[in-house]
């Protein structure tokens, strides 16, 4: 979607007769309500499963443990109002439209997804309605002028900064990095995020080539980045695509010091397609259970803790849903993003989106999803993707350092020592 296509939607908007701003619809200081046209049913219903729960579970600690949110001078409750989208772009729209003229919400609560989520976002911008995004990763939402839409998922150029971060932590020296991703256009967003921090960190970009979507044979293209003899390979799209990519390194025999694979390599699958294969690799990921984040690690960086501990909130997410599951970055993000709600609404000591907006714009905070901070264009700069590594069989969170629940194994054994069943493990 582009600028174009955002401008004339919003317009179209206004000759309907809808264009109007927040001052039009009574809002009750009573209490703060949180609306949400959810990914219930349909494509991302998993997705939008634990993003009601991760929202569920942080209004009840706002409401049941912090004592609810100071509002002109008094505490007053969060309460939660959501439909189910279907994972339909029609849908949003038009509960976006019902959740702020007839339900009376006090913020919109965007859908999982960039597209849903680019979809809803002029809607919310025609009403000045604050729209805060937990599920769009796209770079491009934030490119299109909109001022009341705020996000808290790390961007899709984020993904491999850290990870170079990390690289660049542990081995100065390194140099050559190899760049192989999908030729989507989530992942061409990673690529270019990745591309630009690694010519800030002084890396050189030996290999930087694409590979199209439904690929089923990388040789080629694996074959030429062998030649390029890169210290550090950086790429992937999908999971399928990301399985391809590791096996046929394997079977060419392309080694590197450390191989990051995005969308792929955090998933369990992937290990138990690739197994031994599949040690040392890493990838990127928006929050993992048992990330150490905390009030003591806050303390340390000298930013301010917010909300409920790791434990308690999963504890919460499990009370929400009535399931005993772990809840996944889905519920993380979902659930801290009513904590900078929370937060802004009593730092600006008012109600109205603007306000609540420009605090927002000011916060920065930490909790156990990680940091917080956005830039002046409302995308997501203060939180870390976490770095999770294949080791022995299990994935450990080695980057950030505030966060990790293990050492990095760096350089990771070679394919040659890997069937041989050497594993990664940290020296």
């Amino acid at each position: 979607m582009k600028k174009n296509y955002l401008k004339a939607f919003v317009i179209s908007i206004a000759v309907l007769g809808f264009f109007v701003t927040t001052n039009s619809f009574a809002q009750s200081t009573e209490k703060l309500v949180i609306g949400h046209p959810a990914c219930l049913s349909g494509n991302y219903s998993k997705a939008g499963e634990q993003a009601v729960g991760g929202i569920k579970a942080c209004i009840d600690w706002a409401n049941n443990v912090y004592g609810g949110v100071t509002v002109a001078g008094k505490k007053v409750p969060i309460e939660y109002k959501y439909y189910d989208c279907e994972s339909k772009k029609e849908a949003v729209t038009s509960l976006i439209g019902r959740l702020i003229t007839v339900d009376k919400v006090n913020v919109i609560f965007a859908p999982y997804s960039s597209g849903l989520t680019l979809r809803g976002a002029p809607v919310a911008e025609s009403y000045k309605m604050l729209y805060m995004d937990h599920g769009g990763a796209n770079d491009d939402i934030f490119q299109q002028g909109l001022r009341y839409t705020v996000q808290t998922i790390g961007p899709a150029s984020s993904y491999h900064k850290g990870t170079l971060n990390m690289i660049k932590h542990f081995d100065p020296k390194a140099k050559k990095v190899a760049f192989a991703y999908e030729d989507d256009e989530f992942a061409k967003m990673v690529l270019l995020g990745a591309e630009k921090h690694a010519k800030e960190l002084g890396f050189d970009i030996v290999f930087n080539r694409t590979y199209p979507k439904g690929v089923t044979d990388l040789t080629p293209l694996l074959s030429a980045l062998k030649a390029a003899a890169p210290e550090i390979i950086l790429g992937g799209g999908h999971f399928e695509d990301g399985q391809l990519f590791n096996r046929q390194l394997a079977d060419l025999d392309i080694n590197a010091n450390a191989l990051s694979l995005i969308a792929a390599a955090t998933l369990p699958a992937f290990y138990e397609a690739l197994t031994s294969m599949a040690e040392g690799v890493m990838g990127p990921s928006h929050w993992e259970y048992g990330v150490k984040y905390s009030a003591e690690e806050a303390q340390k960086s000298g930013i301010e803790w917010i909300g409920p501990s790791q434990d308690e909130f999963v504890s919460l997410f499990k009370k929400a849903l009535g399931k005993d599951i772990i809840p996944d970055y889905h519920a993380a993000e979902a659930g801290a993003q009513v904590l900078a709600y929370m937060k802004a609404v009593e730092m600006a000591k008012s109600i109205d989106s603007g306000d609540v907006r420009n605090e927002l714009g000011k916060l920065k905070f930490m909790s156990f999803y990680g940091g917080w901070d956005i830039d002046d264009t409302g995308l997501q700069i203060g939180h870390s993707m976490v770095d999770v590594q294949w080791q022995m069989g299990k994935r450990v969170l080695v980057w950030p350092l505030e966060a990790k629940t293990g050492e990095f194994c760096y350089p990771i054994p070679t394919f040659a020592e890997k069937a041989k069943g050497k594993v990664a493990v940290p020296k």
